[in-house]
């Protein structure tokens, strides 16, 4: 009996030193992103019932110099999504709607609306342009009749269910049917039925005159210099945006929607979680994206100006990854990089990026194709997949991407001096691409 307790204690400080270890690695790893390339906002990774890391950056105001904390709100812009998505599921539930309802149940003069169902606007396949922007961004005297209109008004890019391209519209009108059915608003129905459900007493909806405490204020780059987003008319930015909240709440969110059925049914969870087209849709969130590492995922990033968000769960780790910023920073690229801590991979620090002169005649020897990555050469330049990104020269063979530094390449040379391989780093984690032949 007392050696069967030792063993317990040495696991559970085994195990505790690990986890220790690894929240060091996280930190290590962040410390260097908001030295080197100035992220700002919070993060949090959690594994099981433990949170790993969570730590905030950068300030909420650049202003003021108001520092983000742990608490801070952050706009979540597409990883809004999901929220959406649970919230058509709950009323499914309650047999208040299906997903195979023609929209002109709710909007009777939508132009094929006969053919569009709740379904493809949930998985991006309704044929919906992207979005309407144009609208939100520029005016203050738009109503719910005038942004319909509007809307209509935009051809469909395919006939319904015959294509996927990604549509903010689509989760508009999702927001309008919740409002419809619910015989609620929008952001009542979500308080209630969701946020207050998963106790994310620090989450809500946008609008353009509340007071939110400890809300950030957003930045984005303009001719290599940080300003001001700018103005956002958030009645209508909702359904495919618009939530906001902290890191610790999506924490209990994705308790919530994933250890429980508090929020949503196994049956629910099942259908949200499915791939439903060849760009890996579901409802409101990618499942096993390209980035997935080979574990299980699912996942949604966001981006709208300086607004950059990402939320990963790999499901059969239990491991959850959350980054939010408010100056642009590139969260999707860093949950990336610290998924790659967490599964012990050798990921590379940040670093600070000096371009220097070399020899560009080598660059005959660097174009070529590398399996499904092309190195091109025009004008004595390389570039990386098409002539918009330029690789910029560190090294006689390392370069970095111009819009990206997070993107390293390297040539690879075997002993007979002949170019081979190349080796990426994404985010510090590195792939090797073997030359397929030269261009």
């Amino acid at each position: 009996m007392k050696s069967k307790l030792i063993l317990i204690m040495l696991f559970i400080f085994t195990f505790g030193y690990s986890q220790k270890e690894l929240g060091s690695k996280l930190e290590k790893y962040m410390d260097a992103q908001f030295a080197v390339n100035d992220f700002s906002g919070t993060v949090l990774v959690s594994k099981n019932d433990s949170i790993l890391f969570k730590k905030a950056y950068g300030f909420a105001d650049y202003e003021w110099k108001t520092e983000n904390t742990i608490d801070s709100k952050f706009s979540l812009a597409s990883v809004s999504k999901q929220f959406t998505a649970v919230a058509i599921l709950q009323l499914a539930e309650r047999k208040k709607l299906s997903l195979e309802d023609p929209i002109k149940l709710y909007f009777a003069d939508f132009p094929k609306g006969e053919k569009i169902t709740i379904k493809m606007l949930l998985t991006h396949n309704s044929g919906l342009q992207m979005d309407f922007d144009e609208l939100y961004l520029s005016k203050t005297d738009l109503d719910q009749d005038s942004v319909y209109h509007y809307i209509i008004k935009k051809p469909l890019l395919f006939e319904p269910g015959t294509s996927t391209a990604y549509s903010n519209i689509g989760y508009y009108l999702l927001a309008k049917i919740i409002d419809k059915v619910s015989g609620q608003p929008y952001a009542v129905f979500l308080e209630q039925q969701l946020f207050s459900r998963a106790k994310m007493y620090n989450s809500g909806i946008s609008t353009n005159n509340a007071i939110v405490d400890k809300m950030t204020k957003s930045y984005y780059f303009e001719n290599d210099k940080l300003i001001k987003n700018p103005y956002i008319n958030w009645n209508f930015n909702i359904g495919h945006d618009g939530v906001y909240s902290t890191v610790e709440d999506l924490y209990l969110w994705n308790k919530a929607l994933f250890d429980s059925e508090i929020i949503l049914s196994e049956e629910s969870k099942k259908k949200m979680f499915t791939s439903y087209n060849d760009q890996n849709f579901g409802f409101g969130v990618l499942v096993n994206p390209f980035y997935n590492q080979d574990h299980q995922l699912i996942a949604h990033d966001g981006g709208f100006f300086g607004t950059m968000t990402s939320f990963n769960k790999y499901t059969n780790d239990n491991i959850l990854i959350t980054v939010l910023s408010n100056n642009q920073s590139k969260s999707y690229y860093i949950a990336y990089g610290l998924a790659g801590v967490c599964f012990g991979k050798e990921v590379e620090l940040p670093y600070k990026h000096t371009q220097t002169v070399i020899d560009e005649k080598i660059y005959d020897q660097y174009a070529g194709e590398y399996e499904n990555i092309k190195i091109l050469k025009k004008d004595n330049k390389l570039y990386y997949l098409d002539y918009d990104i330029e690789l910029l020269p560190e090294s006689q063979t390392k370069f970095f991407r111009s819009d990206n530094c997070n993107t390293t390449v390297e040539f690879i040379k075997n002993k007979k001096g002949k170019v081979t391989q190349l080796e990426i780093k994404k985010a510090g984690i590195k792939e090797v691409k073997i030359k397929s032949k030269g261009v």
